[in-house]
Order: C-alpha cells, then structure tokens, then sequence
C-alpha cells in the first residue's frame, strides 16, 4: 500500500472534511477524494460516510484508523533509520515552539551533544497545532510545547509548571496602555489576558518571541508579561517590578510523543528534557536577554 494514502486518510479522519483535509496537504479535493477510493477499493470497505456536513469514520473506518497510525509511525522511523549519519547509533527528530527554544531546548540540545554523541539530531520549529499532527503521523519523534491539544494515541508528559507574571520597569508598580508589550504565549493566553484585560486588546506593540519582548522592555521600558523564571532575576535587581494586583496564569510545558514507544533514544531524549526544565544541569549556555543600547548610542567607528 502506498504510505501516502495511509497519511491522507488519518487528515480526513483528523479534520473531518475532505475540504479541510485537502488544504493541510496541499493537494486538491479532488486527488484526496481519489486517495481515499482507492484505500477504500484496497480493503474492499467504504471508510468514510460522506455528506454535506463533511465525512465520518464508518466502524471499518474506525478500525483502520489504528492500523493507519502504526503504519505512517513505522514507515518514517525506518525512512529516517535508513538515513541515520555516519558513526551514529540512532536519530532523533524533535520539534518546539519558538518560544521554547531559549533556554529550555538550546539547553536539551547542549545536553544531548555532551550526554548522547551517539545519536543525530534533528530540531524544527513550528506551530504547536503542526508540531502534534507530525508526531501523530510520525515525521516527529517528539515534540516540545505549551498546553498541546488532547489526541488519542499521544503521550503528554509534563516537562514544568511555570507561571506567567505581569511586569513593568515603572517603580510604581504601574502599567502605561501606551507601552504596554503584549506577548503572544499562544491560545490560551490571549483568551485569559482578553478576559482579565479588554482595555489591552489593541497594543501598539505585540511580540511572539518572550526574550525578544523581555529585551524590548529593559530597554525602552514598559510593561508585559513573561515566564517568572525569567523575569525575577530582573525583579530581583530592581530593573522589574511586578504589577501588583495583576493575575497569574499558568503556562505549562509538555513532551508529546506517541503512545506505546518503548526504544532507548526517546527515553534519553526525555531524560534529557526534564534535566533541562528541571534546571539540576546548566551545560553553560548563557543568558543573552539584557537591554541594548539605542542606535544613537552605538559606536560609528570607521571598521
């Protein structure tokens, strides 16, 4: 059977629509709907019930669904074994939101080149949503992110509970709407700062990256929310002040990987993720958020 009619029809199955289904593989309706027949004429049974509204797993459709999981899952890890780099005993595909990516998974990354030399590495950067569809169809091994949606068949482990605190660089404690920083922490954020914040849904300045954002506020000032972990050291020296009064919101962090794997690189990487969250191991890389100088201030001498 091909791999690729497997992978169109867990999309089917996934979006509950041909439409949408066709969209995320950048085909047409019309090759996804030929896909599906010809799985359909392969098993010789109708997977999908097919109306306006959209398309549904027949109860063959839902048995198959398994079955289409472990095959996608195999296929890309023997693709990827196949191409394993010289001199390495195993390979490790994991993704992260952006985000994520300082200091918990530069950390990961320092820890698996000292920790684990015999395996090859791959790191992407995605959207949260992306990054668990590709564990489902099994183009990730791992996948790094804040609150994933709920999937049958995925493992979410908790890497670290962290909160999110409002700060600003006035001593007072205050906040200005006009230089307000508003970060992006994902969906569940934007709900709950809306919620709790409605004269704040327009800022002037809107960040997607926290330690971008954090060196935009020590440098020009402001107010914002981030990770307390990185911004207490900042409290603690008087640059920050927290916001008194403000809520708290809770920004969690997990492991995504699929149900039922048992090898002994994933469980190295996983190890290695929670040293990294757990902060017991620092393997040196430093911190670059500070506040920069302004263009103005920076040396004109001839290079």
């Amino acid at each position: 059977m091909d791999i690729n009619l497997a992978r169109t029809f867990l999309v089917v199955a996934e979006s509950g629509s041909f439409i949408a289904a066709a969209e995320r593989l950048h085909l047409t309706q019309t090759a996804v709907s030929a896909r599906i027949r010809t799985l359909e004429m392969e098993l010789d049974r109708v997977l999908f019930i097919r109306n306006k509204a959209g398309a549904r797993l027949t109860p063959a459709g839902e048995r198959f669904k398994r079955f289409a999981e472990t095959l996608v899952q195999i296929w890309e890890r023997a693709r990827q074994q196949v191409a394993l780099p010289a001199n390495k005993a195993d390979k490790i595909t994991l993704g992260g939101e952006l985000s994520l990516w300082h200091p918990l998974l530069a950390d990961w990354l320092i820890w698996m080149r000292l920790k684990c030399p015999d395996i090859a590495v791959r790191a992407e950067v995605d959207a949260a949503t992306r990054l668990v569809e590709r564990v489902e169809e099994g183009s990730l091994d791992l996948a790094v992110v804040y609150s994933p949606p709920q999937r049958s068949g995925l493992v979410c482990e908790l890497l670290m509970e962290e909160k999110l605190v409002q700060v600003t660089s006035s001593p007072d404690g205050s906040v200005d709407p006009s230089s307000y920083i508003f970060v992006d922490w994902g969906n569940a954020f934007q709900a709950n700062h809306q919620a709790a914040f409605p004269e704040l849904g327009s800022p002037a300045t809107s960040i997607s990256l926290g330690p971008l954002a954090l060196t935009f506020l020590l440098s020009v000032g402001g107010s914002g929310y981030f990770r307390i972990g990185t911004a207490q050291p900042f409290v603690d020296d008087g640059r920050l002040h927290r916001v008194r009064g403000a809520p708290e919101f809770s920004y969690s962090t997990h492991a995504v990987y699929a149900a039922g794997r048992a090898d002994e690189a994933l469980a190295r990487v996983r190890e290695g993720l929670r040293i990294a969250a757990s902060g017991r191991e620092k393997p040196g890389l430093s911190t670059v958020i500070e506040s920069r100088k302004g263009p103005n201030k920076l040396s004109t001498a001839p290079q």
